[in-house]
């Protein structure tokens, strides 16, 4: 079974979670465009009756063109249930690298406003040890003084460009830089630091904040639920 096949049964299992009058988060991502797409037929079969705050202005698109009601949050100030991908998983925890696909601030607002987080993943982002590259959303004046900063904790720096060779600039306006820190056994320390250096807005770390991940694998969908 190829990874766009477990991806679609993630998204279905997370579509699943959904209930009548619900706030969603909708998140932003390949994953993420499955549920979408799901949710929508879900709507225009059950009547389902949901309204989302996207994390993204392509969710938002996408989301729209699905048939799903949007909100936001001054009409909405908690989020029943949030559902996004992630990039690497840890078991136990849930610890999280997410924004790869760019869209890591708004994600982390609407997670911090969630109930409940369920995070949507094929059995390839569960790892032991965070080591995957973390994006670092920082303002675009002097991000190449806030790139020696981030340097001078121990990350490789690179500034994620667009197809045209210009930076890339998340739906913020802001500049993203993916950092390479290799293995990394304990990422609190890490992330606390990274978010006090000026110029940071956010990082993709997302620690302790998923309650509920589901896995696709070859064998069907396994639920890991976050222990403390």
């Amino acid at each position: 079974m190829d990874h766009e096949c477990l991806k679609q049964q993630a998204a279905a299992a997370a579509v699943a979670e959904i209930v009548d009058g619900m706030v969603l988060g909708l998140g932003t991502g390949s994953t993420a465009a499955f549920m979408i797409t799901l949710l929508g037929e879900r709507i225009k079969r059950e009547g389902l009756r949901v309204r989302g705050i996207p994390t993204s202005e392509r969710t938002a698109q996408a989301a729209q063109a699905a048939g799903i009601p949007l909100t936001d949050f001054a009409q909405d100030a908690v989020i029943d249930l949030a559902i996004d991908g992630a990039d690497q998983i840890t078991s136990g925890r849930l610890d999280l690298i997410k924004g790869l696909g760019g869209a890591l601030l708004r994600e982390k607002i609407v997670a911090d406003a969630a109930r409940r987080l369920v995070i949507m993943a094929d059995a390839s982002k569960l790892v032991t040890t965070l080591s995957g590259i973390v994006p670092v959303e920082v303002v675009a004046f002097g991000w190449e003084a806030t790139s020696r900063k981030i340097a001078a904790l121990g990350g490789a720096v690179r500034l994620r460009l667009a197809a045209d060779g210009a930076p890339y600039r998340s739906d913020g306006g802001n500049v993203i830089l993916d950092c390479d820190f290799g293995a990394v056994s304990e990422p609190a320390p890490l992330d606390e630091a990274l978010r006090r250096l000026v110029g940071v807005v956010e990082t993709g770390f997302f620690l302790g904040r998923a309650d509920l991940v589901l896995l696709a694998e070859e064998t069907g969908v396994r639920r890991l639920a976050r222990s403390e």
